[in-house]
């Protein structure tokens, strides 16, 4: 793992750090990539900055800080912007994702994937734009180019001084250049360091699928940021984990948001990658929640396939290819158990943490233990032995 501390931050961001569902033997559907992640998207590269000071009672401004920032480069380092062909989906508003106007009408993005807290927003709003004009520095000066980053958050204010607005700049750009490809660390990291997931410790997580069409296999990858629902709606695999798990419980209704960002190189049109965007919302359900009405479940999908230079360098008529939509029926499967499996992924890797807001409560991790034992219980194990 590769780790870079100062007096104030420590920064995580890399490898994978902490087991994952599957080791834990429950057998998700599909045939996931090589690493099981967004990154098995060829291109698509991920960096985080994990920010962790302090403890004791919350005092504004100074800590406890547990947050961070999640960086998804669909393409990796381009040389030049390019559209990124994509779709949105909100299942429930009470969120943000910025620069999703145009996605909606334009059907394509060109900056970097950013997640974060609530109050960061702007700051990593703020800090992209300042990336992306020195990263593609030659379009911006020689043509009227504009930034129109998607920065998207969910809420930590339960395990982290939210109001002390502590990601900077420097956070973002560390998790902006440290983006790499192969395997996650997942939980406790990036921008997902402060988050709660069905009552217990959440956070960042990751899965991916192989879909084979015409012979041709491609990739399906997402990157969750988990931070929702209540314990009695927790179900696994079928199983309601969540009545018979009745440890740490803290509140009594949702208090949290899911981002969920999906990635492929299936070639798709914007319309198409939007009714892909919507089966997240079907991939969340299978963990349980209904989408609470405090949460803020907000979905992209992006295709890196279809390379074509910006629109106002381009010809005047533009060709694409795109999927059959009578082949897309593995694909949505394939959409809904890759969400399914990263937030059980969230949740497996993820670290208790102590509250700030009510101070001295824990916010317990799942036990593998006792996850296992229901799962065994309910015949729901690949594995007979742990």
């Amino acid at each position: 793992m590769r780790t870079q501390t100062n007096k104030n931050s420590l920064f995580i961001g890399g490898v994978l750090t902490a087991p994952r569902a599957r080791d834990l033997g429950l057998p998700f559907d599909g045939i996931p990539g090589l690493h099981n992640a967004i990154t098995d998207v060829p291109g698509v590269e991920v960096g985080y900055t994990t920010i962790i000071e302090g403890d004791g009672p919350l005092e504004v401004g100074r800590g406890p800080i547990r947050t961070g920032v999640t960086a998804i480069l669909p393409k990796g380092r381009q040389s030049s912007m390019k559209p990124i062909w994509a779709g949105t989906y909100s299942l429930n508003g009470n969120g943000e994702m910025t620069g999703t106007h145009w996605i909606h009408d334009g059907g394509y993005f060109t900056s970097p994937i950013l997640i974060t807290n609530t109050h960061a927003v702007g700051m990593v709003h703020h800090a992209t734009v300042r990336w992306m004009i020195e990263q593609y520095r030659d379009q911006f000066t020689d043509h009227h180019y504009w930034a129109l980053p998607v920065v998207a958050e969910t809420y930590d204010g339960v395990l982290n001084d939210i109001n002390g607005l502590h990601v900077k700049e420097s956070h973002v750009r560390h998790a902006l250049n440290s983006a790499s490809t192969g395997p996650l660390a997942e939980g406790n990291v990036g921008g997902g360091t402060g988050m709660i997931c069905y009552e217990y410790k959440g956070g960042t997580g990751t899965s991916s699928r192989v879909v084979t069409l015409a012979d041709t296999p491609y990739h399906l990858g997402v990157l969750v940021q988990a931070n929702h629902g209540t314990r009695d709606w927790l179900t696994v695999l079928g199983v309601p984990v969540g009545k018979f798990l009745r440890d740490h419980l803290i509140h009594s209704q949702d208090q949290g948001s899911i981002i969920v960002v999906i990635g492929t190189d299936i070639p798709m049109l914007p319309h198409q990658l939007r009714r892909v965007a919507k089966r997240a919302a079907i991939g969340i359900g299978r963990n349980g929640t209904p989408g609470g009405n405090s949460s803020g479940d907000i979905f992209l999908a992006f295709s890196v396939a279809n390379e074509m230079d910006m629109p106002r360098i381009s010809e005047n008529f533009l060709s694409m290819t795109f999927a059959n939509d009578d082949v897309f029926d593995p694909i949505y499967d394939a959409v809904c158990q890759a969400v399914e499996e990263a937030v059980i992924n969230a949740m497996v890797a993820a670290q208790s943490m102590n509250t700030v807001k009510p101070y001295g409560m824990t916010i317990a991790a799942i036990n593998h233990d006792q996850l296992v034992a229901v799962m065994r219980q309910h015949h729901r194990l690949a594995t007979p032995n742990r």
